[in-house]
Protein backbone atom coordinates (compact mmCIF):
# COMPACT_ATOMS: atom_id res chain seq x y z
CA UNK A 1 0.00 0.00 0.00
CA UNK A 2 1.26 3.51 -0.60
CA UNK A 3 0.96 6.78 0.79
CA UNK A 4 1.09 9.51 -1.13
CA UNK A 5 3.10 12.38 0.32
CA UNK A 6 2.94 15.87 -1.77
CA UNK A 7 6.64 14.58 -2.75
CA UNK A 8 5.78 11.58 -3.93
CA UNK A 9 4.80 7.97 -2.49
CA UNK A 10 6.16 6.20 0.56
CA UNK A 11 5.14 2.73 1.53
CA UNK A 12 2.71 2.30 5.09
CA UNK A 13 5.46 0.46 6.63
CA UNK A 14 7.76 3.62 6.46
CA UNK A 15 4.89 5.37 7.52
CA UNK A 16 4.31 3.25 10.41
CA UNK A 17 8.30 3.39 11.72
CA UNK A 18 7.81 7.39 11.44
CA UNK A 19 5.06 7.23 13.64
CA UNK A 20 6.91 4.49 15.96
CA UNK A 21 9.49 7.09 16.39
CA UNK A 22 7.06 10.06 16.94
CA UNK A 23 5.36 7.43 19.48
CA UNK A 24 9.18 7.15 21.68
CA UNK A 25 9.02 10.72 22.46
CA UNK A 26 6.70 10.61 24.65
CA UNK A 27 8.53 7.76 26.98
CA UNK A 28 11.66 9.23 28.83
CA UNK A 29 10.42 9.45 32.58
CA UNK A 30 7.28 7.66 32.37
CA UNK A 31 8.99 3.96 33.62
CA UNK A 32 10.36 6.20 37.01
CA UNK A 33 7.82 8.57 37.71
CA UNK A 34 5.59 5.63 39.72
CA UNK A 35 8.08 4.33 41.54
CA UNK A 36 9.82 7.78 42.34
CA UNK A 37 7.61 8.00 45.95
CA UNK A 38 8.85 4.77 46.53
CA UNK A 39 12.74 4.53 45.73
CA UNK A 40 13.67 4.93 49.62
CA UNK A 41 12.21 1.92 50.18
CA UNK A 42 13.30 0.09 47.17
CA UNK A 43 17.09 1.31 47.75
CA UNK A 44 17.77 2.14 51.41
CA UNK A 45 20.51 4.54 50.70
CA UNK A 46 18.91 6.55 47.97
CA UNK A 47 18.88 10.20 49.68
CA UNK A 48 16.25 12.96 48.22
CA UNK A 49 19.22 14.19 46.36
CA UNK A 50 19.07 11.16 44.50
CA UNK A 51 15.78 10.88 43.80
CA UNK A 52 15.59 14.39 42.48
CA UNK A 53 18.85 13.71 40.43
CA UNK A 54 16.70 10.53 38.99
CA UNK A 55 13.78 13.01 37.97
CA UNK A 56 15.36 15.48 36.45
CA UNK A 57 19.07 14.80 34.84
CA UNK A 58 17.18 12.74 31.69
CA UNK A 59 15.41 15.98 30.87
CA UNK A 60 18.62 17.83 31.39
CA UNK A 61 20.84 15.49 29.10
CA UNK A 62 17.79 15.11 26.54
CA UNK A 63 18.13 19.22 25.70
CA UNK A 64 21.78 19.53 24.94
CA UNK A 65 21.29 16.00 22.50
CA UNK A 66 18.31 17.44 21.09
CA UNK A 67 20.45 20.45 19.26
CA UNK A 68 23.73 17.55 18.85
CA UNK A 69 21.60 15.64 16.65
CA UNK A 70 20.28 18.31 15.09
CA UNK A 71 23.34 19.56 13.97
CA UNK A 72 24.72 16.14 13.21
CA UNK A 73 21.62 15.17 11.31
CA UNK A 74 23.27 16.34 7.77
CA UNK A 75 26.73 15.91 8.51
CA UNK A 76 26.39 12.16 9.73
CA UNK A 77 23.14 10.91 7.86
CA UNK A 78 19.66 11.18 9.60
CA UNK A 79 19.47 7.04 9.40
CA UNK A 80 22.44 6.50 10.99
CA UNK A 81 21.50 8.80 13.82
CA UNK A 82 18.10 6.76 13.96
CA UNK A 83 20.20 3.67 14.35
CA UNK A 84 22.35 4.95 17.26
CA UNK A 85 19.45 6.33 19.01
CA UNK A 86 17.33 3.61 19.03
CA UNK A 87 19.85 1.03 19.96
CA UNK A 88 21.21 3.48 22.93
CA UNK A 89 17.43 3.62 24.11
CA UNK A 90 16.80 -0.14 23.55
CA UNK A 91 20.36 -1.15 25.02
CA UNK A 92 19.05 1.33 28.25
CA UNK A 93 15.53 -0.11 28.19
CA UNK A 94 17.48 -3.33 29.01
CA UNK A 95 20.20 -2.73 31.51
CA UNK A 96 17.01 -1.23 33.62
CA UNK A 97 16.25 -4.74 34.59
CA UNK A 98 20.34 -5.28 35.50
CA UNK A 99 19.99 -1.95 37.98
CA UNK A 100 20.73 -2.73 41.88
CA UNK A 101 21.48 0.12 43.08
CA UNK A 102 20.33 4.34 42.93
CA UNK A 103 23.52 5.08 41.38
CA UNK A 104 23.11 2.58 38.40
CA UNK A 105 19.51 3.89 38.03
CA UNK A 106 21.01 7.22 37.90
CA UNK A 107 23.31 6.74 35.52
CA UNK A 108 21.22 4.45 33.17
CA UNK A 109 18.39 7.28 33.11
CA UNK A 110 20.74 9.77 31.90
CA UNK A 111 22.20 7.29 28.99
CA UNK A 112 18.42 6.82 27.77
CA UNK A 113 18.10 10.43 27.74
CA UNK A 114 21.10 10.54 25.63
CA UNK A 115 19.58 8.34 23.31
CA UNK A 116 15.63 9.97 23.39
CA UNK A 117 17.60 13.11 22.65
CA UNK A 118 19.02 12.37 19.55
CA UNK A 119 15.71 10.58 18.62
CA UNK A 120 13.24 13.57 19.33
CA UNK A 121 14.12 15.79 16.44
CA UNK A 122 14.48 13.51 13.72
CA UNK A 123 11.01 12.23 14.75
CA UNK A 124 9.86 15.74 13.34
CA UNK A 125 11.82 16.00 10.50
CA UNK A 126 11.17 12.83 9.29
CA UNK A 127 7.58 14.35 8.42
CA UNK A 128 9.30 17.31 6.47
CA UNK A 129 11.56 15.44 4.43
CA UNK A 130 9.03 13.00 3.30
CA UNK A 131 5.91 15.19 3.37
CA UNK A 132 4.54 18.60 1.82
CA UNK A 133 1.95 21.10 1.82
CA UNK A 134 -1.60 20.03 3.11
CA UNK A 135 -0.32 15.99 3.64
CA UNK A 136 2.50 17.56 5.70
CA UNK A 137 0.30 19.53 8.03
CA UNK A 138 -1.62 16.66 8.66
CA UNK A 139 1.03 14.34 9.22
CA UNK A 140 2.54 16.94 12.17
CA UNK A 141 -1.52 16.58 13.32
CA UNK A 142 -0.96 13.00 13.80
CA UNK A 143 2.31 12.41 14.98
CA UNK A 144 1.55 14.87 17.98
CA UNK A 145 -1.95 12.88 18.42
CA UNK A 146 0.30 9.63 18.34
CA UNK A 147 2.53 11.20 20.92
CA UNK A 148 0.24 11.96 23.60
CA UNK A 149 -1.78 9.04 22.91
CA UNK A 150 1.38 7.05 24.06
CA UNK A 151 1.65 9.07 26.52
CA UNK A 152 -1.43 8.46 27.94
CA UNK A 153 -1.53 5.22 27.26
CA UNK A 154 2.02 4.30 28.89
CA UNK A 155 1.33 6.20 32.08
CA UNK A 156 -1.47 3.80 32.43
CA UNK A 157 0.19 1.07 31.86
CA UNK A 158 3.24 1.96 33.52
CA UNK A 159 0.81 2.90 37.18
CA UNK A 160 -0.36 -0.77 36.81
CA UNK A 161 2.87 -2.21 36.30
CA UNK A 162 4.46 -0.61 38.93
CA UNK A 163 1.83 -2.28 41.40
CA UNK A 164 2.95 -5.57 40.48
CA UNK A 165 6.63 -5.15 40.45
CA UNK A 166 9.01 -2.05 40.47
CA UNK A 167 10.88 -2.99 37.39
CA UNK A 168 8.24 -4.52 35.25
CA UNK A 169 7.09 -0.53 33.94
CA UNK A 170 10.44 -0.90 32.51
CA UNK A 171 8.92 -2.83 29.67
CA UNK A 172 7.84 0.19 27.84
CA UNK A 173 11.51 1.18 27.18
CA UNK A 174 11.45 -1.77 24.92
CA UNK A 175 9.34 -0.28 22.14
CA UNK A 176 12.65 0.67 19.95
CA UNK A 177 12.34 -2.79 18.75
CA UNK A 178 9.85 -1.62 16.71
CA UNK A 179 11.21 1.17 15.52
CA UNK A 180 14.69 -0.73 14.74
CA UNK A 181 12.74 -2.98 12.74
CA UNK A 182 10.78 -0.33 10.06
CA UNK A 183 14.13 1.86 9.82
CA UNK A 184 14.89 -0.18 6.96
CA UNK A 185 11.24 0.52 5.36
CA UNK A 186 12.38 4.48 6.16
CA UNK A 187 15.43 4.34 4.19
CA UNK A 188 13.91 2.59 1.34
CA UNK A 189 11.21 5.04 1.06
CA UNK A 190 14.51 7.42 1.14
CA UNK A 191 16.10 5.90 -1.94
CA UNK A 192 12.92 6.38 -4.17
CA UNK A 193 10.80 9.36 -5.53
CA UNK A 194 10.89 10.82 -2.28
CA UNK A 195 14.99 11.16 -2.06
CA UNK A 196 14.77 13.27 -5.32
CA UNK A 197 12.88 15.52 -4.54
CA UNK A 198 13.41 15.46 -0.78
CA UNK A 199 14.94 19.19 -0.77
CA UNK A 200 11.95 20.60 -2.39
CA UNK A 201 9.37 22.98 -0.64
CA UNK A 202 5.62 21.94 -0.13
CA UNK A 203 2.88 24.32 1.72
CA UNK A 204 1.54 27.79 0.42
CA UNK A 205 3.80 30.32 -1.03
CA UNK A 206 7.25 30.33 -2.26
CA UNK A 207 10.43 27.91 -1.20
CA UNK A 208 12.41 29.63 1.70
CA UNK A 209 15.70 30.07 0.42
CA UNK A 210 16.96 31.58 3.79
CA UNK A 211 15.81 31.66 7.22
CA UNK A 212 13.07 34.07 8.59
CA UNK A 213 14.80 34.63 11.74
CA UNK A 214 11.94 36.65 13.10
CA UNK A 215 9.51 34.29 11.94
CA UNK A 216 11.64 31.72 14.06
CA UNK A 217 12.32 33.13 16.56
CA UNK A 218 8.36 33.73 17.50
CA UNK A 219 7.38 30.44 17.34
CA UNK A 220 10.20 29.10 19.26
CA UNK A 221 9.37 31.58 22.04
CA UNK A 222 5.90 31.25 21.66
CA UNK A 223 6.01 27.06 21.96
CA UNK A 224 8.56 27.95 24.86
CA UNK A 225 5.27 30.33 26.42
CA UNK A 226 2.59 27.69 25.93
CA UNK A 227 4.42 24.45 27.21
CA UNK A 228 5.76 26.17 30.49
CA UNK A 229 2.02 28.09 30.73
CA UNK A 230 0.33 24.10 30.33
CA UNK A 231 2.53 21.83 32.15
CA UNK A 232 1.18 23.39 35.28
CA UNK A 233 -1.99 21.39 34.28
CA UNK A 234 -0.10 17.91 35.11
CA UNK A 235 1.84 18.72 37.48
CA UNK A 236 -0.08 20.89 39.59
CA UNK A 237 -3.79 20.12 39.04
CA UNK A 238 -3.66 17.43 41.51
CA UNK A 239 -2.33 18.86 44.17
CA UNK A 240 -5.38 21.85 43.58
CA UNK A 241 -8.11 19.62 43.08
CA UNK A 242 -7.01 17.73 46.30
CA UNK A 243 -6.78 21.50 48.00
CA UNK A 244 -10.31 21.64 46.35
CA UNK A 245 -11.55 18.63 48.01
CA UNK A 246 -11.88 16.31 45.18
CA UNK A 247 -10.22 12.68 45.58
CA UNK A 248 -7.34 11.51 43.86
CA UNK A 249 -9.81 9.55 41.50
CA UNK A 250 -11.13 12.53 40.15
CA UNK A 251 -7.52 14.11 40.00
CA UNK A 252 -6.54 11.58 37.88
CA UNK A 253 -9.58 11.44 35.61
CA UNK A 254 -8.86 14.91 34.79
CA UNK A 255 -5.57 14.45 34.00
CA UNK A 256 -6.27 12.08 31.57
CA UNK A 257 -9.06 14.50 29.83
CA UNK A 258 -6.12 17.05 29.52
CA UNK A 259 -3.86 14.61 27.26
CA UNK A 260 -6.83 13.47 25.52
CA UNK A 261 -7.58 17.16 24.60
CA UNK A 262 -4.18 17.88 23.46
CA UNK A 263 -4.04 14.63 21.06
CA UNK A 264 -7.27 14.82 19.95
CA UNK A 265 -6.75 18.56 17.76
CA UNK A 266 -4.07 17.11 15.97
CA UNK A 267 -6.36 14.09 14.33
CA UNK A 268 -8.45 17.21 12.40
CA UNK A 269 -6.18 19.48 12.05
CA UNK A 270 -6.08 20.54 8.48
CA UNK A 271 -10.06 21.36 9.25
CA UNK A 272 -9.59 23.63 12.31
CA UNK A 273 -6.74 25.00 10.57
CA UNK A 274 -9.29 26.15 7.65
CA UNK A 275 -11.55 27.77 10.09
CA UNK A 276 -9.08 29.79 12.13
CA UNK A 277 -6.56 30.11 9.37
CA UNK A 278 -4.01 33.57 10.21
CA UNK A 279 -5.26 33.63 13.72
CA UNK A 280 -3.87 30.16 14.89
CA UNK A 281 -1.15 31.42 17.33
CA UNK A 282 -4.07 34.19 19.06
CA UNK A 283 -6.79 31.92 19.34
CA UNK A 284 -4.70 28.85 20.71
CA UNK A 285 -3.66 31.64 23.87
CA UNK A 286 -6.70 32.94 23.96
CA UNK A 287 -7.59 29.29 25.02
CA UNK A 288 -5.24 28.07 27.11
CA UNK A 289 -5.18 31.62 29.22
CA UNK A 290 -8.80 31.24 29.31
CA UNK A 291 -8.65 27.24 30.52
CA UNK A 292 -6.35 28.40 33.12
CA UNK A 293 -8.47 31.12 34.33
CA UNK A 294 -11.06 29.10 34.81
CA UNK A 295 -8.89 26.15 36.36
CA UNK A 296 -7.99 29.15 39.08
CA UNK A 297 -11.61 30.60 40.03
CA UNK A 298 -13.83 27.42 39.97
CA UNK A 299 -13.22 24.75 42.51
CA UNK A 300 -16.66 22.64 40.63
CA UNK A 301 -15.57 19.48 38.87
CA UNK A 302 -17.28 20.21 35.42
CA UNK A 303 -15.97 23.81 34.93
CA UNK A 304 -12.49 22.54 35.56
CA UNK A 305 -12.92 19.61 32.85
CA UNK A 306 -14.02 22.70 31.05
CA UNK A 307 -10.45 24.57 31.84
CA UNK A 308 -8.46 21.40 31.02
CA UNK A 309 -10.28 21.12 27.77
CA UNK A 310 -9.93 24.38 26.94
CA UNK A 311 -5.70 24.40 28.09
CA UNK A 312 -4.97 21.17 26.60
CA UNK A 313 -6.88 22.04 22.97
CA UNK A 314 -5.10 25.23 22.52
CA UNK A 315 -2.31 23.26 23.35
CA UNK A 316 -3.09 20.34 21.19
CA UNK A 317 -3.44 23.05 17.60
CA UNK A 318 -0.68 25.17 18.58
CA UNK A 319 1.93 22.22 18.74
CA UNK A 320 2.02 20.18 15.27
CA UNK A 321 0.52 24.21 13.97
CA UNK A 322 4.53 25.11 14.98
CA UNK A 323 6.40 22.32 13.83
CA UNK A 324 4.54 23.09 10.36
CA UNK A 325 5.76 26.76 10.48
CA UNK A 326 9.21 26.01 11.62
CA UNK A 327 9.52 24.02 8.10
CA UNK A 328 8.56 26.35 6.15
CA UNK A 329 10.17 29.41 7.49
CA UNK A 330 13.66 27.88 7.56
CA UNK A 331 15.26 26.58 3.85
CA UNK A 332 15.75 22.84 3.69
CA UNK A 333 19.00 22.06 4.95
CA UNK A 334 18.35 23.54 8.33
CA UNK A 335 15.24 22.37 8.90
CA UNK A 336 16.13 19.18 11.29
CA UNK A 337 18.40 21.88 13.60
CA UNK A 338 15.13 24.38 13.35
CA UNK A 339 12.86 21.91 14.31
CA UNK A 340 15.24 20.54 17.00
CA UNK A 341 15.71 23.96 18.57
CA UNK A 342 12.10 24.62 18.94
CA UNK A 343 11.15 20.90 20.47
CA UNK A 344 14.40 22.04 22.69
CA UNK A 345 11.70 24.41 24.18
CA UNK A 346 9.40 21.73 25.66
CA UNK A 347 12.19 20.57 27.84
CA UNK A 348 13.33 24.10 29.21
CA UNK A 349 10.18 24.29 30.33
CA UNK A 350 9.74 21.54 32.16
CA UNK A 351 12.93 22.00 34.07
CA UNK A 352 12.23 25.76 34.61
CA UNK A 353 9.06 26.02 35.09
CA UNK A 354 9.28 23.97 38.93
CA UNK A 355 12.06 26.21 39.68
CA UNK A 356 10.38 29.80 38.71
CA UNK A 357 7.31 28.34 40.45
CA UNK A 358 8.83 27.58 43.65
CA UNK A 359 10.87 30.69 43.89
CA UNK A 360 8.21 33.00 43.38
CA UNK A 361 5.75 31.60 45.44
CA UNK A 362 8.65 31.50 48.47
CA UNK A 363 9.26 34.88 48.14
CA UNK A 364 5.33 35.62 47.97
CA UNK A 365 4.75 33.61 51.53
CA UNK A 366 1.66 32.23 49.42
CA UNK A 367 0.84 29.02 50.39
CA UNK A 368 -1.01 27.29 48.00
CA UNK A 369 -1.43 25.32 44.53
CA UNK A 370 -3.67 27.58 43.46
CA UNK A 371 -0.39 30.62 42.90
CA UNK A 372 0.85 28.60 40.33
CA UNK A 373 -2.30 28.79 38.25
CA UNK A 374 -2.59 32.30 39.27
CA UNK A 375 0.76 33.46 38.11
CA UNK A 376 0.50 31.42 34.74
CA UNK A 377 -2.42 33.20 34.25
CA UNK A 378 -1.14 36.28 34.52
CA UNK A 379 1.35 35.64 32.47
CA UNK A 380 -1.22 33.90 29.71
CA UNK A 381 -3.19 37.26 29.84
CA UNK A 382 -0.45 39.57 29.72
CA UNK A 383 1.18 37.49 26.34
CA UNK A 384 -2.39 37.56 25.13
CA UNK A 385 -2.54 40.95 25.34
CA UNK A 386 1.00 41.71 24.06
CA UNK A 387 0.06 39.52 21.00
CA UNK A 388 -3.21 41.36 20.16
CA UNK A 389 -1.84 45.05 19.67
CA UNK A 390 1.23 43.68 17.89
CA UNK A 391 -1.16 41.83 15.48
CA UNK A 392 -3.33 45.21 15.60
CA UNK A 393 -0.28 47.87 14.81
CA UNK A 394 0.92 44.98 11.88
CA UNK A 395 -2.93 45.18 10.27
CA UNK A 396 -2.57 48.68 10.84
CA UNK A 397 0.43 48.77 8.62
CA UNK A 398 -0.99 46.20 6.17
CA UNK A 399 -3.90 48.33 5.46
Amino acid sequence: MKIETGKGSISLLALLGIWSVAALTSLPGLAVSPILGNLSDIFKDATELDIQTLATLPSLLIIPFILLAGKLSDRVGYIRLLYTGLSLFLLNGLLYFLCNTIDELIFVSAMLGVGAGIIIPLSTSLVSRFFSGEKRTRQFGYISAINNLTLVAATAITGYLAEIGWRLPFLVYLLPVVSLLLVGQIKKADTGTVAAVAGKRGGIGTAKHHTDKNAFIGLTLYYLLITYLTIIVSVNLPFLMTEYGHDSGSAGLVISLFFLFIMLPGFFLNKILTVIHSKVLLVCLLLIACGLLIIFFNKNMVLIVVGVLLAGGGYGIAQPYIYDRTVFVVPPEKTTFALALVMTMNYVAVVVSPLVTDGLQRLSGVDSERFAFALNSCIGVLALVAMCIKDLFTSDRKV
